[in-house]
């Protein structure tokens, strides 16, 4: 039987960001999945994790690159992920003031190839640990999200991350359906960058993208009044510039993103079996993720699809703690760790 220790470890492996959380102290890890890179002759070596790796976003010199090894909820360099996860385990680790080396449990996205799972597997069996175990992120942000999981009762969850948005109806401790897009918080940053290119001939980061998207970022029109300063290089004359835009730009910027995240939400409600219709029906359905903080997102869904939409108390970390509940819970790891 997988026991708690007080060293137990879930962790969050995110496009967007890391977070690992320890059975009675919370999440002690929360950071950037970004990595910088250093060339040193034929050799890359780590220079910066997390936010030190961030904030070198488009500020890097010759030589040091800043990549993001996890994309769209894939691993796209086994090798960089691998550096990452050891670099943020070990700070979690030294951070501890248990003595036993800890069990680890990590969250796999919808559709995760068998590939991934043992690349994530090697990534953290190289850092000091006893066992590895699995858990669908479906299943872990239902418990988080404080929904039922062993009931016969269905509970319809949206995951909306940096790369991905993952849908699943869930009841009797398994996945009824599910279905995921490579559509989240990145592409907005992306379609505000070229949304700014396009309308204003400025170009812009994706850092300044990430800012005004969390300063005037809106699904609704009730916030297009918003506005905030962007800086950035103007493509007419190269020099530095700067602008006023509102939240009702930025809502059109993001529009295509926030159409098809509610079109999937849409299609999960068609595939859920009838006989769960109902559940879905009185409950609504539960947000969690960063990209559930974007305003107005509950009130644009309810409106689109006529069924109420709830935050989760806590969306950015509902998916790590509920994998770290199932370390403390006999009952949940039997039904859903692997």
């Amino acid at each position: 039987m997988f026991r708690l220790s007080a060293r137990d470890l879930a962790i969050d492996l995110g496009s967007s960001s890391t977070l690992i959380y320890e059975q009675g102290r919370g999440i002690v890890v929360n950071e950037p999945s970004i990595v910088a890179m250093r060339q040193d002759g034929a050799r890359k070596l780590p220079l910066a994790f997390g936010a030190e790796a961030k904030a070198m976003l488009g500020r890097t010199p010759e030589g040091v690159q800043v990549i993001r090894p996890i994309r769209n909820g894939v691993i796209v360099d086994f090798e960089i992920a691998g550096l990452m996860v050891h670099h943020f385990l070990m700070r979690a680790l030294k951070s501890s003031t248990a003595l036993f080396k800890p069990r680890v449990v990590v969250g796999l996205p919808c559709g995760i190839t068998e590939v991934e799972k043992r690349a994530i597997r090697d990534a953290v069996s190289a850092t000091a640990i006893r066992e590895i175990r699995l858990v669908d992120e479906a299943m872990a942000a239902v418990i988080g999200a404080d929904l039922p999981v062993l009931e016969p009762t269905a509970s319809m969850v949206v995951d909306l991350g940096g790369g991905t948005t993952d849908v699943a109806v869930v009841s009797l401790s398994d996945i009824v359906s599910s279905l995921s897009i490579r559509q989240g918080g990145d592409a907005m940053d992306e379609a505000i960058i070229n949304y700014m290119r396009r309308c204003h001939h400025l170009l812009i980061g994706e850092n300044t993208a990430e800012q005004i998207k969390n300063a005037v970022g809106a699904a609704h029109p009730e916030y297009d009044k918003l506005r905030c300063e962007v800086r950035g290089r103007s493509l007419t004359s190269g020099s530095p510039a700067a602008l006023i835009v509102s939240g009702a730009e930025v809502r059109e910027a993001i529009g295509e993103v926030v159409a098809a995240v509610i079109g999937s939400i849409r299609q999960g409600l068609e595939n859920t079996p009838p006989e769960l219709a109902g559940d879905i029906l009185s409950c609504g359905v539960t947000l969690v993720g960063g990209v559930a903080l974007l305003k107005g997102l509950d009130c644009c869904i309810q409106e689109k699809l006529g069924i109420e939409a709830k935050i989760a108390s806590d969306p950015i970390s509902a998916v790590v703690e509920g994998a770290g509940r199932c370390l403390n819970d006999p009952e949940l790891s039997k039904a859903l760790l692997y």
